[in-house]
């Protein structure tokens, strides 16, 4: 039985420059990488540019304090979107890698010594790999990993073995590979319970469903804005005031200061202490306008949206193609988000891409930075097509005809 949606996607699209041009049609499936954005949010960044141009924090004329409170306003914003107890909690970053690495390289060098355990899983992305790498090369720190089940979620059977006398766990809330939904609140108990901090990669759960970090039980959790119909170069990281307190600054110069001697310095109070330099002053106000978009469209009827698409996705594609076409992540719609990372046929997944796209087909290629996990599937790469609130079944319908097209055309 067909599911339907609250949301009516195609009048979304028209909200969308991108996508509203009838002369260029476009199947837009690759949100996971980065999403589409509104105009609305276009507008707020040139509106900034045109007729507040300044930079914030310093200048107490007219166009300089309308910046810092347009900056400050979207901080807000952030803060009521995920529920965070304060605005000095929500830190500004270039993105979630840079997130990450602020958490390693602060928290994780003050706090860690050799012999201390972090627990990652399987299905993490390179951004929530490399740098806890990068610090056992230096502190001599061990890496212990929670493997996957046989339908590609978290196996959780020996979870207290892993945290026990660990320091962090780190884990993605969504697989940007399989779609998995990740029990976060069972994890971060876990955690708790050993004695453990614990790290929460939000990229690909924030955009699509409600945020309560409160209610997360995490102590950290990283998002970016491109992929929630903000722009690019604005990430955040959102952390428990206590141990943001307590964590030293990650980057020094302006900002983050309040006082500075020839003999030291003293840090700036939250957020501002990891915020130095100018910041992406432009792009914050932008990721502001995309919070309001989405929160009014509403989290909840984006999420149910997106699992009816994620179900109509399942059915069409295996109806149409059988064993022809492999699927990775959970079968079941409820266990997983709008990211169908796929085998079809012997067909070589960068070839696939370039077919799709003759069609105006867009999906994405290549390891999606989860190597680790592509060798534990046995594969170099996988397609990916991913969903987000201006996609119709409609779009599903293209990429299954344009699949059958790349089927045809390499069978010759």
């Amino acid at each position: 039985m067909a599911v339907t949606s609250p949301l009516d996607a195609a009048a979304i699209r028209a909200d969308f420059p991108l996508l509203a041009d009838s002369e260029r049609p476009l199947v837009y499936l690759d949100s996971a990488a980065t999403s589409q954005k509104p105009a609305v949010v276009l507008d707020a960044m040139d509106t900034y540019y045109r007729t507040i141009n300044a930079n914030v924090h310093r200048g107490v004329y007219r166009i300089a304090e309308q910046a810092t409170n347009e900056l400050e306003g979207a901080r807000e914003k952030v803060r009521r979107f995920i529920n965070a107890a304060s605005c000095a909690e929500v830190i500004f970053t270039r993105n979630a890698t840079e997130s990450l690495n602020l958490l390693v390289q602060s928290w994780g060098r003050t706090n860690l010594r050799p012999g201390d355990a972090v627990v990652l899983s399987h299905m993490e992305h390179h951004a929530n790999i490399v740098p806890w790498h990068m610090l056992a090369a230096e502190r001599g720190i061990e890496l212990r990993w929670i493997p996957l089940t046989e339908d590609d979620r978290l196996d959780l059977t020996d979870l207290d073995t892993l945290l026990d006398g660990a320091k962090v766990l780190s884990v993605t809330a969504m697989s940007n590979v399989l779609g998995t939904i990740t029990p976060v609140r069972t994890l971060t108990d876990a955690a708790r319970a050993a004695g453990a901090i614990s790290i929460i990669d939000g990229c690909q759960s924030v955009p699509h469903s409600t945020t309560d970090v409160q209610a997360l039980g995490a102590d950290f959790v990283a998002f970016s804005g491109h992929k929630m119909c903000g722009p690019t170069g604005v990430g955040v990281l959102w952390g428990r005031r206590e141990l943001l307190e307590a964590m030293p600054p990650f980057i020094g110069g302006g900002e983050m200061i309040r006082e500075v001697r020839l003999d030291g310095f003293t840090c700036n109070e939250l957020p501002w202490k990891f915020e130095a330099g100018t910041p992406a002053i432009a792009e914050i106000i932008g990721l502001g306008a995309a919070v309001d978009y989405l929160e009014g469209i509403g989290m909840d009827a984006i999420r149910a949206h997106e699992r009816m698409l994620t179900d109509h996705a399942l059915r069409t594609l295996e109806a149409r193609f059988g064993t022809d076409i492999v699927i990775h992540g959970p079968a079941d719609p409820d266990q997983r988000g709008g990211v169908f990372s796929f085998a079809f046929r012997d067909l070589h997944p960068h070839d696939i891409s370039q077919i799709l796209d003759e069609r105006g087909v867009c999906v994405r290629a290549g390891h999606h930075c989860a190597k680790p996990l592509m060798r534990l599937m046995g594969v170099g790469a996988t397609a990916r097509a991913s969903v987000y609130l201006y996609n119709t079944t409609e779009d599903i319908d293209a990429l299954a005809d344009a699949l059958e097209a790349a089927g045809a055309f390499f069978a010759f």
